[in-house]
């Protein structure tokens, strides 16, 4: 299961391990169908630790030892323990977003897991209210994801839709669209942040679609000065985060 990104989704199952990690989803509503470890290398009390703040106890703790723990793992430096755990079927946030100045980040079309972990890692920082993923090449709970956000991924909401449902939820509620894209005339910094505010981010390669391009209320532009033209992902994320951020603190 751990390499099988249909198996997950059909499942509805996905790996976790690191004692960092499945504390956040444990304590996260994420609820562990198993859970792996070598008392070896990890005391039972730090396992009874981990659980203490859980919503839910996983339904099964099993012990092993080191070789079956490098089996289920999927790093290659076994982490002390190992979770099978239940995809959490996401709250609709068209129901039930209470944020009264909503900050929100699309991407589209997102290629890499370890992008997709390290923006979610700037979203949490930033305190975004949800993050909506658009057309990804690959199941958001792959392991790469897991790991590159360092447990982000279970504190930072995450819907995966179709990006004609993410316009309806945004224009629905007023939510204004700033579209980063390279043709654009306005800088990022020129944009008023500070009210409610959905950020569009796209592929490294090709960028947002044309589909963002006429639905957004915005078309903005990160402000470069070299020669060259195109920022990873998870870098611009933070550059437009924290320029909404630093508008909301002044």
């Amino acid at each position: 299961m751990k390499n099988k990104a249909r198996m997950r989704k059909e499942q509805q199952l996905f790996i976790a391990e690191g004692l960092r990690e499945m504390g956040l989803a444990l304590q996260n509503g994420f609820e562990a169908a198993t859970l792996f470890y070598d008392p070896e290398i990890t005391p039972q009390k730090e396992v009874e630790r981990l659980l203490e703040n859980a919503t839910t106890p996983p339904n099964k703790i099993i012990t092993v030892n080191q070789a079956v723990l490098d089996k289920i793992a999927y790093r290659s430096s076994v982490p002390n323990v190992v979770g099978i755990f239940k995809n959490k079927a996401p709250t609709l946030l068209l129901e039930d977003s209470k944020a009264q100045n909503p900050l929100y980040l699309v991407l589209e079309g997102i290629e890499k897991p370890g992008n997709l972990g390290a923006v979610l890692r700037t979203a949490d920082a930033a305190g975004v209210d949800g993050v909506f993923v658009c057309e990804p090449s690959f199941d958001l709970f792959n392991p790469n994801a897991i790991r590159a956000s360092l447990g982000a991924i279970f504190t930072v909401p995450i819907y995966e839709m179709l990006s004609v449902e993410v316009v309806g939820f945004l224009k629905n509620r007023n939510i204004p669209i700033y579209a980063t894209w390279l043709e654009a005339a306005r800088p990022l910094f020129e944009c008023n942040l500070t009210g409610p505010t959905a950020l569009v981010l796209g592929a490294e390669a090709t960028g947002i679609t044309p589909f963002w391009i006429e639905q957004a209320d915005e078309r903005i532009i990160i402000p470069m000065s070299g020669q060259i033209d195109s920022l990873n992902v998870s870098t611009s994320a933070a550059i437009v985060l924290f320029e909404v951020v630093r508008q909301r603190l002044v």
